[in-house]
Formats: structure tokens, sequence, C-alpha cells
């Protein structure tokens, strides 16, 4: 997802390195604490939607689950009635609404993972967020000193181990890589040979049913 691409570079994003290479400090901290606020909408944004479409799958799988019990309860009043094709059909719903109700658990399941990995970068992104706005002004402060003491005297920083103090300084401050993406996977269709097997595999798997629940109901 490009937008979780977005907030991970944005977390990756080493402050210090950022202004150090800036030739207007203080116009790229406030550049870098907008581009922020702008994602972490987006983000939220998206969480909102990810939760929604979580729920929406969730209903979808319980209505399949009751179908199938609906379903079941008809082919059993058919087999107590005698009337075989009414149960074979029956039943052939039952396995219908089966599958849709294990395919749309399967996306639920993807579902959830998304929702989670968005959460996670939104919680990262408004922690970078919160370090930035409270460095900002020191950040910004303390590259002034270091531009002035630079132009003062180039010759003492260089024999100084004051600078190679603050280089070690700002990587310990490197913010950890943390990526977050989901990946989406396709399945190939079957092929007609696939296609006609599948049929008959459900279709002794229909008799299989039927024969079952006529033993379970004594006809």
């Amino acid at each position: 997802m490009a937008l979780l691409e977005r907030v991970a570079t944005l977390v990756r994003a080493n402050l210090n390195d950022l202004i150090d290479k800036a030739e207007d400090p203080e116009k790229m901290i406030k550049q870098v604490i907008l581009d922020m606020q702008n994602q972490l909408l987006q983000v939220k944004t998206q969480v909102a939607i990810a939760i929604a479409d979580h729920h929406l799958l969730e209903k979808k799988q319980k209505e399949n689950s009751d179908k199938v019990a609906e379903w079941m309860r008809k082919a059993e009043l058919a087999v107590d009635k005698k009337e075989d094709d009414l149960a074979r059909a029956s039943l052939l719903r039952v396995e219908s609404y089966r599958e849709l109700s294990e395919s749309f658990a399967q996306q639920v399941t993807d579902q959830k993972a998304q929702v989670e990995n968005l959460k996670t970068a939104l919680r990262q992104l408004e922690q970078k967020l919160t370090e930035a706005q409270a460095k900002a002004d020191v950040l910004v402060a303390q590259q002034r000193r270091a531009r002035a003491v630079s132009k003062a005297s180039d010759a003492r920083l260089a024999s100084s181990d004051g600078s190679k103090a603050a280089a070690f300084d700002r990587m310990k401050k490197k913010v950890a890589h943390s990526e977050a993406m989901s990946q989406a996977k396709s399945e190939i269709a079957a092929d007609n040979i696939e296609d006609r097997l599948a049929a008959l595999e459900k279709q002794d798997r229909i008799e299989q049913l039927l024969a079952e629940l006529k033993t379970k109901r004594g006809a």
C-alpha cells in the first residue's frame, strides 16, 4: 500500500540529518511536521474504513453461516417427508453457503491483519510527529549554534572530539526501521477439467450428506 510506504519513509526519517542537509533548517522541520500531519490524517481515515470493512465482512460471514443452518433444517424436513429431490437441492444450498461462509472467514482474517497494520502505522506516525514537534525548536537552535561554531573556527572543529561526539549522538537517535505492508495474493482459476472434477466431488458430497441425513432421520 502506497500510504504505508509513505508513512514508513516519514517514520524512518532522521530529523537531525534532514536539518544538517537543509539550507533552511526551520523551513525543513516545518515541512516535515506538515507532511506528518497530512499523512496522519490519511492513515486515520484508512483505519476507520478498514474497521468498517472488517465489520461488514464479519456480518456477511454470519449471514452465510445462518443460511447453512437454515437450509440444513429444510433438508431434514425434506428427508422426513421422503422428498429426496428437495433434500438434495437443500443440501446443495447448504454446501454453497458453507463455501461462502469459509470464504468470508478468510477475508475477515485478512482484513483484521490489514487493520492491525494500519493501527501500527498510525501509532508510529503519532509518536514520530510528537517527537518532531518536541524537538523542532531544539534541533533548529542546535543547528544554528553548530553553523556559528563552524564559521568561527573550522580548524578547531576539525581537531576537536566534539564534532565526533555530536555525530555519534545523532547516530544513536536514528529511528528503527519498521514497515508494515500487507500483501494480497490471487488464486489461479482452475481449468475446465478441474471444474468438472469439482462438480463430481460436490455431487458425491451431496449424496453422502443425503445418506447421512436419511440415516440420522431414520428414513
